[in-house]
């Protein structure tokens, strides 16, 4: 397949405060600012070569994310510096029975979790956000589905609990699939865009990607220009149009 990761997307009540929090919290701007989205960017020094893009929504946060960031510290003060800036920004800590660990979990505005992690060799030069963190039942099965979508080889495995894609330049964050055995019950408040090529056939890549492994979901709504799936732990997708 051709298609590749372009975005992060969150799910918002005020996407504005949202985009300005993670915009200020990783020292990136806020490139584009329209009714149905606000896109936050990092500069291209960072490595992170996304999207983060806030949308509005009417319905309240509900439970745990599955699917969340990571940030990447060079040192414990740089790590101090991190979670104090949140705080300040409006973020909060959250206990989700962590326990005593060495990263510190936070939760931006409007309840997203996100860590900030204690220095990791893994994760020297992935830029501000270390990995891309998504919950699954079976980490191997669901990274090489995610594989095959992003382009992004497997580069670590942690016995059954963890598996990591990285893409193949080396920079930016971790795409990692952890093991947990929560069950899915609402849609996913964050979750991926993937797109082909400028020139690609769209309806082409929206079977590959189907053929792969994944589902369609009809979530309801206006037709719009983009396909929404499910990958096959049932997380909801976008297919973007080719870019």
């Amino acid at each position: 397949m051709s298609t590749r990761l372009v975005n992060v997307v969150i799910d918002a009540a005020r996407p504005g405060v949202l985009a300005d929090f993670w915009a200020a919290l990783l020292g990136w701007r806020v490139a584009v600012e329209e009714p149905g989205e606000v896109d936050v960017r990092a500069p291209e020094t960072d490595g992170w070569d996304l999207d983060l893009v806030c949308v509005p929504v009417p319905e309240p946060k509900e439970v745990k994310n599955r699917i969340h960031l990571d940030l990447a510290s060079t040192t414990p003060a740089h790590q101090a510096e991190l979670v104090a800036r949140a705080l300040e920004l409006g973020g909060r800590r959250v206990d989700l029975g962590q326990g005593a660990v060495p990263w510190v979990v936070l939760a931006d505005p409007e309840g997203n979790e996100f860590c900030v992690l204690e220095p990791r060799d893994r994760y020297a030069d992935t830029g501000s956000v270390a990995s891309i963190v998504v919950d699954a039942h079976d980490p191997a099965l669901l990274a090489g589905f995610w594989a095959g979508v992003t382009g992004r080889p497997v580069q670590v495995r942690e016995g059954d609990v963890l598996v990591g894609l990285r893409a193949p330049s080396g920079r930016g964050p971790w795409l990692e699939f952890l093991r947990n055995d929560d069950v899915k019950r609402v849609k996913n408040r964050v979750h991926l865009d993937v797109a082909p090529p400028a020139g690609a056939d769209h309806a082409a890549a929206v079977t590959d990607v189907i053929a792969a492994g994944a589902a369609p979901a009809d979530l309801g709504g206006p037709a719009l220009p983009w396909r929404v799936l499910t990958d096959p732990e049932g997380n909801e997708f976008c297919v973007l149009t080719p870019r």
